[in-house]
C-alpha cells in the first residue's frame, strides 16, 4: 500500500479532516472549561476588603473549579479602570470580578460618564452587604442618635461630622438632616478620602460623629459606639447597632457597598455552559463549611444569595443612587 498523505486524507473527507480518526490520524478535541488558570480582577489596590476577600476565598474556589486563581489588582479612577478592563477581556470565563459593585459601578456611570452600563455586568453573588453606620468614639459624651439630632438642631456646628464625599454614606447623612429640618450646608463636615480614614477619625475621637460603612467598623468595635445603622432590619454582623428607624426618623436611604463576585453579562448570554460552571463553583465554595469558617475569622462574608437576589439588590440600589445623584455630586 502506498504511503497515505495528508492530501489523500483531505480528498477522502471532502476537504476536511473530520474523518481523521478513522484513518489512523489523531483527532483534535476542544478542551473542557476550565483548562488553565483564571484571573480574579479586583478594581482596588491591595489590602482593602475586596482584595482580602479575593485572596481568602481563592483557595476554596480553586478546589471547587479545579484550576489556580490569580488575583489581578487594577485600581484607578474610582474603579472605572478595573471595571473597564474586566469588560475588555474575552467572554470566555477566564476573568471574573471581585468588586464593590455598588456603589462604585453606578457612581462611575453617574459621576464620571464611564463607558459602560449597569446592565453590562452580571452579579453571581454579592455576599457582603454594607450599610451606613453613624457612630462615635467609645468614650464620647454622645450617647445616642437622638442626642445628635437634638444638638445639631440647636446648633448645627456643635458636632463635627466625618464622612466620605460622593458616597452612599454622604447621601444618607444629607437625607437624614433634610428629614429632620437641618440644613446640611450649615453643618461642620470633615471629609475623608476613603472609609478607612473616616473610621479611624471616628474611633480616635477626631470627629464627633462618623457616617461610614458599618462593616469596616467591625475590627474597631471596642473603640466606637454605634448610634444608628441605615438598614430596615437588624444586621447579622452588627446586631447591637440600633436601626435608624428606632430613632423615630423615617428617612429614605441608599444601601452601602455590595461586594462580591461578578462577570460580564456577555459571558452569561454567549457562553451559558461556561457561566453555569462558574456559578456552580462559586456557589459550592461559598457554602463550604471550611470556607465559611475561614472567612469568618477574617470578618469576610460568604453568604450565598445567588444571582437573582444579587442582581436585584444591585440594580435597585443603582436606581436609588440615580434618584439622588445631585446629592452625590454636591
Amino acid at each position: 500500500m502506498k504511503d497515505f498523505t495528508r492530501r489523500d486524507a483531505l480528498k477522502m473527507t471532502g476537504g476536511t479532516l473530520l474523518a481523521a480518526g478513522t484513518i489512523g490520524m489523531p483527532s483534535i478535541a476542544r478542551a473542557a472549561y476550565p483548562d488553565r488558570p483564571i484571573n480574579i480582577i479586583v478594581p482596588f489596590a491591595t489590602g482593602g476588603y475586596n482584595d482580602r476577600l479575593a485572596r481568602a476565598f481563592a483557595p476554596h474556589l480553586e478546589k471547587a473549579i479545579g484550576q489556580p486563581l490569580v488575583v489581578v489588582n487594577k485600581p484607578g479612577a474610582g474603579t472605572q479602570l478595573g471595571h473597564t478592563y474586566a469588560l475588555q477581556q474575552a467572554a470566555d470565563g477566564y476573568s471574573i470580578l471581585c468588586t464593590s459593585a455598588s456603589p462604585y459601578i453606578p457612581l462611575t456611570i453617574l459621576l464620571q460618564k464611564a463607558p459602560y452600563k449597569n446592565e453590562d455586568f452580571w452579579m453571581i453573588n454579592l455576599p457582603s452587604r454594607d450599610y451606613t453606620l453613624a457612630a462615635t468614639s467609645a468614650d464620647s459624651q454622645v450617647k445616642d442618635f437622638a442626642q445628635v439630632i437634638d444638638m445639631l438642631k440647636k446648633d448645627p456646628k456643635s458636632l463635627s461630622i466625618g464622612v466620605q464625599p460622593a458616597s452612599a454614606d454622604y447621601a444618607n447623612m444629607v437625607l437624614t438632616m433634610q428629614t429632620v429640618g437641618i440644613d446640611p450646608a450649615n453643618l461642620r463636615i470633615v471629609t475623608y478620602d476613603g472609609g478607612g480614614p473616616a473610621r479611624n477619625a471616628t474611633a480616635g475621637n477626631q470627629v464627633d460623629v462618623g457616617f461610614v460603612g458599618g462593616e469596616g467598623f467591625i475590627p474597631l468595635k471596642t473603640k466606637v459606639r454605634p448610634l444608628a445603622i441605615y438598614s430596615a432590619d437588624t444586621v447579622e454582623w452588627y446586631p447591637d447597632a440600633p436601626l435608624i428607624g428606632a430613632s423615630g426618623i423615617k428617612t429614605d436611604m441608599v444601601e452601602g457597598s455590595q461586594r462580591g463576585w461578578a462577570v460580564s453579562a456577555k459571558l452569561k448570554s454567549e457562553q451559558p455552559d461556561i457561566y453555569k460552571t462558574l456559578e456552580d463553583a462559586i456557589s459550592k465554595a461559598s457554602q463550604d463549611p471550611t470556607a465559611v469558617a475561614a472567612l469568618k475569622k477574617q470578618d469576610l462574608s460568604t453568604t450565598w444569595f445567588g444571582p437573582e437576589a444579587s442582581n436585584k439588590a444591585f440594580l435597585d440600589n443603582a436606581a436609588k443612587m440615580a434618584k439622588y445623584v445631585d446629592l452625590l455630586k454636591s
